[in-house]
């Protein structure tokens, strides 16, 4: 056989092409994001949650305020803190009352806020800031140390005999802290009472259900998710993962935003470069967080895996506006965060792109309007 013959034999050529395919998949695996929005719902500005561990109350609370856009029409800054106000009495009645058994901590879940909105309202930012004089970064850490530390107190019960005293003694505390409750206000030359600006928001606490995905129990039915910041025992619809994702396309798809809880303390997730993905090989990890890079398939048996070997863990509370899809037609979730829009800290104005097996496996739960449920998972769920 003679060089040329030698040079373009079969073999070679396949070795060739094989070896071309290969540059080429890798070049391409690098290559950086390029996003095109698809959906973009209206949302209002990104704003932090500071030094607290009050994520569940900032992301529902823009979820609301969605909400409000959308059955109004009108733009509303809401109160978190007014909210979180009055959901510490209740965490630590929990806690005491439970001798101290029980979860006493700054974090929380989308129930919560529906829980404290049906029964105290919600209020206008300016009403009630949790703000006081010049401060304008809110920082929870004493005051969450004080509390538990007032709340341990009451479970040791050193008085043997606990005293009606605690609770108002809670109460001092927080009105030290976040400032007094408040029972009426003005906005915008209107009075209103916390109840009846709810309903001139058209906000009704009952029309939001939580929906989860976890084999471990009983599909189409109510159960008790036990993660930590589930103090309160709030129930959730458990649905199978596929009609989960379906709900959250659905709700986005006609107009309903989403409120999140999920894990975030994978490398994989970042807010500084806007990502949150999962590479099928960990040693891209880093990489992936810059440039496109083949992700897992997530299955319910795995989702189920990483949940019940806390390697998926309840971290942090978001609010998903929209959706996107990168160069190679890869659906990523638009996801507003509250940790501020600061650019060298948070990409993307402040949002985090999650890519869809990024949140088939991380996504603890969802909240929303139960008219954004899919008719076929509605009707199961008896809806």
């Amino acid at each position: 056989m003679n060089k040329l013959n030698q040079l373009y034999s079969p073999f070679r050529v396949t070795i060739i092409f094989f070896g071309i395919a290969l540059i080429s998949s890798s070049l391409l695996a690098q290559e950086p994001y390029k996003f095109k929005e698809v959906l973009d719902l209206e949302a209002t500005p990104v704003i932090s949650q500071g030094n607290t561990g009050t994520c569940w109350s900032f992301s529902s609370t823009s979820f609301l305020e969605s909400e409000i856009i959308r059955l109004t029409g009108r733009q509303v800054d809401l109160s978190e803190m007014f909210t979180v106000r009055n959901t510490y009495p209740k965490k630590a009645e929990n806690f005491v009352m439970r001798q101290g058994k029980a979860q006493f901590s700054q974090g929380g879940l989308a129930h919560d806020v529906m829980n404290a909105v049906q029964q105290y309202g919600i209020v206008p930012n300016e009403a009630f800031s949790g703000l006081f004089g010049t401060e304008t970064r809110h920082s929870h850490a004493e005051l969450e140390a004080v509390l538990k530390a007032m709340c341990e107190t009451y479970v040791d019960n050193p008085g043997r005999k606990l005293s009606k005293n605690w609770k108002p003694a809670i109460e001092s505390v927080l009105d030290i802290y976040l400032g007094k409750n408040i029972s009426n206000f003005t906005f915008e030359g209107k009075s209103y009472t916390p109840v009846s600006f709810r309903e001139a928001m058209k906000i009704v606490p009952e029309d939001y259900i939580n929906i989860t995905s976890f084999s471990h129990a009983p599909y189409y039915s109510e159960f008790i998710l036990n993660i930590p910041d589930n103090w309160s025992y709030g129930s959730f619809y458990n649905v199978s993962l596929d009609e989960m994702m379906a709900t959250i396309d659905n709700a986005l798809g006609n107009g309903f935003t989403v409120e999140l809880d999920c894990d975030v303390s994978e490398r994989t997730f970042s807010s500084k470069d806007g990502v949150a993905v999962i590479p099928l090989n960990a040693d891209q990890n880093k990489l992936a967080l810059q440039g496109v890079y083949p992700e897992k398939t997530i299955t319910q048996e795995y989702r189920q895996d990483e949940f019940e070997n806390f390697t998926t863990t309840d971290d942090h509370l978001m609010h998903i506006t929209g959706t996107l899809r990168d160069q190679n037609g890869t659906t990523y979730y638009k996801v507003k965060n509250s940790w501020g829009d600061n650019e060298a800290r948070n990409a993307n104005g402040g949002y985090v792109y999650f890519s869809e097996s990024y949140m088939r496996l991380k996504a603890i739960s969802i909240t929303v309007h139960k008219d954004a449920v899919p008719k076929t998972t509605s009707k199961k769920l008896n809806l």
